[in-house]
């Protein structure tokens, strides 16, 4: 097995927790615990916090923002690993 497929099957394997971290952090965002909202195409208010700090006095939005802040860039890592392989 190459190294790009090993890449690819943790690339995968670690797009599965996506929709949790996104969940919690998008019902947070939106003030809301409605399940719809995992399906709206809402970005802006949630780009917005997870780039800046929109709710300071959330201690809930700072944890999953930042558990979400890491997830994803390690997501990104992965993704710049599995495209530069040759």
């Amino acid at each position: 097995m190459s190294l790009k497929t090993v890449l690819l099957i943790i690339l995968l394997i670690w797009g599965l927790p996506s929709t949790y971290f996104r969940s919690k952090f998008r019902k947070i965002i939106y003030n809301t615990n409605d399940w719809k909202i995992n399906i709206k195409p809402i970005f802006l208010k949630e780009i917005r916090g997870l780039l800046f700090n929109i709710l300071p006095n959330d201690k809930k939005y700072i944890k999953s923002r930042n558990d979400y802040r890491i997830y994803l860039c390690i997501y990104l890592i992965l993704f710049i690993l599995y495209s530069n392989i040759n």
